[in-house]
């Protein structure tokens, strides 16, 4: 599957955030459960004010649990059950 244009954007603007020292970890709530995440934002300047724009949270507990991985056989396909 192919990994479409504005994640390839947003993902070039997080590298460059990263590497300008322009990258934060917030503690935020999850709008729709109210649970704490660590979202990771770019941070940047507007006028004498600081802006974050978030790009995502970070996994909670052991983030091989919370994906499946795209199958290196099959373009589409992701590998359901990684530990077989």
């Amino acid at each position: 599957m192919a990994i479409p244009n504005h994640a390839r954007t947003n993902f070039d603007t997080l590298l460059r955030a990263a590497s300008d020292g322009n990258l934060a970890l917030i503690e935020c709530l999850d709008a729709s459960t109210r649970e704490p995440r660590f979202v990771l934002c770019a941070v940047g300047r507007t006028g004498g004010e600081y802006v974050f724009t978030p790009f995502g949270h970070l996994a909670g507990g052991n983030p091989y649990d919370a994906y499946l991985p795209p199958d290196p056989e099959d373009p589409a396909g992701f590998i359901v059950n990684p530990s077989s």
